[in-house]
């Protein structure tokens, strides 16, 4: 059975996780391909809500996205996700990534939402069809699937345990949407099974993490919880095959 972790965080600037650790780990799991984000240290200084961008974090970024497209050019298997901030370069989605990175938690810098070029950004990733690991505080993960209305795909992430709680995503109706996946990337065993009998396995991606969680004992969990072949299938590797830019 192939399997993609599809939650990886890689890079080599401010934190020292390097493809070179990482690879060892998948070939050890037997995961055979993965999607891999920029670090958020490698995005912007998350200690504080009051960052100010400057030309060094812009540079910054552009080293850390460079190394992942670097990394899916020359290893078989692994897709490198854009991850957006402020400065929304609209022109960097040209470039040939899988996937979109959205990540914000309370008390760290936030998206300029209100910015017209904000609107610009998650239109073309709409226009091109890109899924979005979305992490973000309750009330903007609401409001983001509205303004996405269905036009691309939403993947949140340890089904929704940073984003305000699985349950009270369920509350809001949140896992109803057809355009709306999770993770199971640290999630809790039951809310893994909630999400399987109420929405099935279509819309379920597996995820380690990395590295807060390791894709073997990760795997192993999933692997362990009874789930029917076909299913762990789709979780595995058919699911986020349909989604991610190939």
């Amino acid at each position: 059975m192939r399997v993609i972790d599809s939650h990886i965080h890689c890079g080599v600037q401010n934190v020292n996780q390097p493809f070179g650790q990482i690879a060892p780990l998948l070939k050890q799991a037997d995961v055979h391909s993965a999607c891999l984000f920029a670090p958020v240290e490698d995005i912007y200084y998350r200690y504080t809500d009051s960052f100010d961008d400057n030309e060094q974090w812009k540079a910054c970024r552009r080293r850390a996205h460079d190394y992942l497209l670097e990394l899916s050019r020359r290893e078989n298997g692994i897709f490198a996700y854009y991850f957006v901030w402020n400065d929304f370069i609209v022109e960097d989605l040209d470039k040939p990534f899988a996937g979109i990175k959205w990540h914000h938690h309370a008390g760290e810098p936030s998206y300029h939402y209100s910015d017209p070029r904000c609107t610009e950004m998650t239109d073309a990733i709409c226009r091109k069809n890109l899924p979005i690991v979305l992490e973000e505080t309750f009330d903007r993960t609401l409001k983001f699937i509205e303004q996405i209305s269905g036009r691309t795909p939403v993947i949140i992430p340890h089904l929704g345990l940073l984003n305000g709680g699985f349950e009270r995503l369920h509350a809001a109706g949140v896992w109803e949407a057809a355009n709306v996946y999770a993770d199971t990337a640290l999630a809790g065993i039951v809310e893994i099974n909630t999400f399987l009998e109420k929405y099935g396995a279509d819309r379920l991606i597996f995820g380690s993490d990395y590295p807060f969680g390791h894709p073997g004992s990760q795997l192993d969990r999933l692997r362990s919880m009874g789930i029917a072949d076909s299913d762990l299938e789709k979780i595995c590797a058919g699911n986020i095959m349909g989604l991610i830019r190939q």
